[in-house]
């Protein structure tokens, strides 16, 4: 009885660093699959534009940019109107005349936290250990007809994000997202396709995302990446308010 349950613990001490193997050798072969860690760490600034096609029919034309360490800028621009979302490192903050509001304003806590998020240019697998983030194999599924590798992917903020990497490619072609938003657990999830490299490093230039099992999910169409380009910092920096007329 004795020899069965220490057999029974091995295995099971056994199979839990297995999976934690499995779990970095697969993020292992995707940074390399993608480019590798010395072509990573030369990006320093990054613009992406493109296109986001709503699920209503709407199009609209938006504009993404990262700089190190972690400032981010997002432009939604429909209708000859622009709405703006950044966080420069400390301060988040949007501009959103479809709401009727042409100033800045500061954001929420839950907008902060995506925002953070959205500011890291590499993404939560590129130095995973150092940013805190926990990595676990789950195991191989089937999507849509092919076999797939699932990792878990717990962020320091404890926001819970699901990889499915292709297995021969070792990229993922969907993430799903679980959050926290106003007390309520809300799951979203994004299809990742149409891989092209810039500058060495492949990047997805189509991304379908919207709630898990939902059937309104917007499209983003990139047309272009730019590596490196010239940003300054004051594009992340929240304006100033206009004092109000007495």
């Amino acid at each position: 009885m004795k020899r069965s349950l220490l057999i029974a613990a091995f295995i099971t001490a056994m199979s839990i660093i297995a999976a934690g193997q499995t779990a970095d050798e697969i993020v292992s072969r995707y940074i390399q699959k993608i480019g590798g860690i010395e072509k990573l760490s030369a990006i320093k600034s990054m613009r992406a534009t493109g296109r986001l096609i709503g699920g209503g029919g709407f199009e609209a034309v938006i504009v993404n940019e990262n700089k190190r360490p972690s400032m981010v800028r997002n432009e939604f621009s429909l209708q000859g109107m622009t709405s703006v979302s950044a966080y420069d490192g400390k301060t988040g903050w949007r501009v959103n005349p479809f709401g009727g509001k042409k100033d800045a304003e500061a954001m929420g806590e839950e907008e902060i936290k995506q925002m953070i998020e959205a500011a890291d240019i590499d993404g939560p697998l590129v130095n995973s250990g150092a940013k805190g983030v926990r990595l676990e194999y789950i195991g191989k599924e089937d999507y849509e007809g092919s076999d797939v590798y699932k990792l878990k992917v717990t962020l320091r903020n404890g926001t819970v994000q699901h990889y499915y990497f292709d297995t021969e490619f070792y990229v993922p072609i969907k993430v799903e997202t679980r959050r926290m938003i106003r007390g309520t657990e809300v799951e979203m999830e994004q299809i990742l396709g149409d891989y092209k490299q810039v500058g060495g490093v492949y990047f997805p230039f189509s991304v379908e995302s919207g709630p898990k099992g939902g059937s309104f999910h917007s499209t983003v169409i990139l047309e272009k990446i730019e590596l490196n380009p010239v940003i300054d910092d004051s594009r992340f920096t929240m304006p100033a308010v206009p004092a109000a007329k007495p």
